[in-house]
């Protein structure tokens, strides 16, 4: 399996992020990345190759061209307003008021195209977010070519964006920037299977009305867990995307048992739906000690994730995702990629 790598990600450095009424260093920092590649070199995975650079246009295929605007131009405008560090917003669209445009003070824009405060924009950010996109577009032109699987190893992650928003460490959303790739190069149906423990709210909203993209995710309970106000089971898909939206939202405390047979049922689901080529939102912070998550997986269960999707019998491109109990991540990340190769 070909792992697709570049380090402009190290172009993103979040200053830090609120938690818990604290200003703490990010937990989204660039050592995830480095250790899983380091980790693929160690294993002998297969070759590591670079992104090519691909057009705009086949990001905003998937998101407006105001918040892929807003993320190449945002810290330019913040510094010539007088101001210094990064773009962060401080105030969001609610209930009963104006969602139908967009402000035109950058502070509004801010808020009009992101969901939350973890999400900063430095002067490097948009380089980093546009090259990620192209680690997921070059692994998607790998299955176009082929091969049975390929590595995109992403970051900053995608999962959280929207067509229209960004947030949750999060600007472009990559896994269904590369599922719209494989369909606009002739796949008929896409499965995407987000196994990360944070709903993947973004792609939910940019397939949730189509029938030729499948959605599938096990995460946490938004009862309980980020981002709360999505990934309920009752979120079947919308028009011609009714049936086509499959949650499994799952209690902090959730072990293999209970994660083995959700994942049984969505791959079922999958298998069923019959697609031609399979996009994994790859997050391995379920991991027992991911710092930010509630569920008890091992080093072993990770091998046999990927055992389970290997068994598909379909390609499959898995697009990096979260996962922040750093000193693990590499393992658990190739665990699962190395649980794929010997299925």
């Amino acid at each position: 399996m070909r792992t697709v790598y570049s380090a402009d990600h190290l172009l993103h450095q979040s200053p830090g992020e609120l938690l818990f009424g604290e200003f703490v260093p990010a937990f989204e920092k660039p050592e995830r990345a480095e250790l899983v590649l380091n980790r693929v070199r160690e294993v002998k995975l297969g070759d590591v190759i670079a992104p090519q650079p691909c057009p705009l246009d086949a990001i905003t295929r998937i998101h407006a061209p105001g918040l892929v605007d807003l993320l190449q131009t945002a810290h330019q405008e913040w510094l010539g307003m007088g101001r210094s560090g990064a773009a962060y917003p401080y105030t969001w669209p609610a209930r009963g008021m104006r969602a139908d445009r967009a402000p035109q003070t950058l502070d509004g824009r801010l808020g009009f195209y992101s969901f939350d405060c973890g999400t900063p924009i430095t002067a490097t950010t948009w380089q980093a977010v546009k090259t990620s996109a192209d680690v997921a577009l070059t692994g998607a032109n790998l299955l176009n070519t082929g091969e049975r699987a390929a590595f995109s190893l992403c970051r900053p992650p995608g999962h959280h964006a929207g067509s229209d928003h960004y947030g949750g460490y999060c600007f472009l959303n990559n896994a269904a920037i590369a599922a719209q790739r494989l369909r606009d190069d002739g796949a008929g149906r896409i499965a995407v299977l987000d196994i990360d423990y944070h709903h993947g709210n973004g792609t939910q909203q940019i397939f949730y009305g189509r029938n030729d993209v499948l959605f599938v995710s096990l995460h946490g309970h938004p009862d309980q867990e980020y981002p709360y106000m999505l990934g309920f089971d009752d979120e079947m898909g919308a028009g011609r995307g009714e049936g086509f939206n499959l949650n499994f939202p799952l209690r902090w405390g959730t072990e293999w048992p209970a994660y083995e047979a959700a994942l049984t049922a969505g791959l079922e689901r999958i298998r069923a739906f019959g697609p031609e080529a399979l996009v994994v939102s790859l997050g391995v912070d379920t991991y027992k000690d991911d710092p930010i998550s509630h569920f008890k997986l091992e080093h072993e269960h990770f091998t046999r994730i990927g055992a389970m999707i290997g068994a598909l019998g379909k390609p499959a491109l898995f697009v990096m995702e979260g996962g922040y109990a750093v000193a693990e991540i590499g393992i658990n990340a190739v665990n699962v990629l190395a649980g794929f190769e010997g299925a």
